[in-house]
């Protein structure tokens, strides 16, 4: 085993460190949390539900990040009192403490990784919280399946970091799976992270619903938006929506699927249809929908203003119709992203949430093709 140099590895880390905490505006975050606090003790505050949800999320974000910031810097202060000993120590008590340090040096540089990744999130709407839809594609009830383990999938992988979900739809197809389902993921820069994953994806397995056992192709589509926020100013006139009112289908609580609370907006200009049904009343199911057909009217106008200045590439690998990501089951088992080559053979840990490497290099991948573009 090659000997590992722990200064110069300490250094290529501190330096790394030292970007991070730069483009993370430490000193930013703290003033950040000094005025959310006094925000977060008014005695006023939960009269605005809504504004009150806001702030303490914002709080908590802004105290995490900065204790995961500090708790590294302190990690890197450590590991060099850690090789220092080591240097002093004799015989079998050096080579388990060089052990030790060069166990939390690979640690230390997998979370430094993970954490620049976050720094390459700068585009507009990255730090927002972020809207999913996933929608069963060509497979027939294969791909309804397919969705419905795309949606644990996602919803798996925000349970693992702690972020909150708030599921508005589901709408289940006859024999198993979904149709589609529309979910909230809220957590800061969920959108700018959850934006790659945007596109097609498809799945090659033994179909468990053919009797023959035959090998099945099937596909399902992510669609990323970013939640609006108050200053967006998404206006939609009420002379602009049709509004339809149903019971809601599927497994639900008590009340959720006895009374017509379910709600569909149609937005009469553009056609975008938007419906929600997991909340038990009326007026939240409308409320909910409100949002996600500001969220796609919002990247509408996006997606237009990118038009008009010529900014949308020809041929891009990322853009909704176009497969990204293949999961195969059968002959082998492999979970790969067509773009960036990333792969892994733990299929199973990936349907289970483990996705922050495909995350990681998607980030990392589209950087580079702004980089190109530029």
């Amino acid at each position: 085993m090659a000997a590992v140099d722990f200064p110069a590895e300490i250094r290529d880390l501190r330096s790394t460190y030292a970007s991070i905490v730069e483009v993370s505006d430490l000193d930013r975050l703290r003033q950040t949390i000094r005025e959310l606090s006094e925000e977060a003790v008014a005695p006023d505050l939960w009269d605005d539900v809504a504004r009150a949800q806001g702030v303490t999320s914002r709080l908590s974000h802004a105290q995490s990040e900065v204790e995961r910031l500090e708790k590294l810097g302190d990690r890197l202060d450590d590991l060099e009192v850690l090789v220092e000993m080591a240097e002093d120590a004799e015989g079998a008590e050096r080579d388990e403490t060089m052990a030790e340090a060069g166990r939390e040096l690979e640690t230390l540089r997998t979370a430094l990784a993970q954490l620049e990744v976050r720094t390459l999130l700068s585009g507009e709407y990255d730090e927002r919280e972020a809207i999913v839809t996933i929608r069963a594609e060509a497979g027939g009830v294969d791909a309804a399946d397919f969705a419905e383990m795309l949606l644990r999938m996602y919803l798996r992988w925000s349970e693992r970091h702690g972020y909150g979900t708030d599921v508005y739809d589901t709408s289940y197809a006859e024999e198993a799976g979904i149709k589609s389902a529309t979910f909230r993921v809220a957590a800061p820069y969920a959108y700018g992270t959850l934006s790659v994953e945007q596109g097609t994806h498809r799945l090659v397995r033994i179909s468990p619903f053919d009797n023959q056992g035959r090998r099945q192709t099937s596909f399902a589509g992510v669609e990323v938006l970013p939640f609006v926020a108050e200053t967006d100013n998404v206006e939609v006139p009420e002379n602009e929506l049709r509004v339809d009112v149903f019971r809601s289908s599927g497994p639900g609580g008590q009340s959720v699927n006895t009374t017509d609370s379910a709600v569909r907006l149609t937005h009469l200009p553009t056609g975008i249809v938007v419906s929600c049904q997991n909340e038990k009343s009326q007026l939240q199911n409308k409320a909910a929908a409100m949002r996600v057909l500001q969220a796609r009217l919002l990247e509408r106008a996006r997606a237009e203003r990118q038009a008009e200045l010529d900014a949308l590439k020809g041929a891009d690998a990322g853009s909704w119709g176009n497969q990204m990501r293949s999961y195969v089951l059968h002959p082998y088992q492999m979970v790969k992203d067509l773009r960036t080559e990333h792969e892994v053979g733990n299929t199973t840990a990936v349907f289970d949430g483990d996705i922050d490497g495909f995350l990681e290099s998607g980030i990392r991948w589209r950087r580079q093709e702004e980089k190109q573009d530029a």
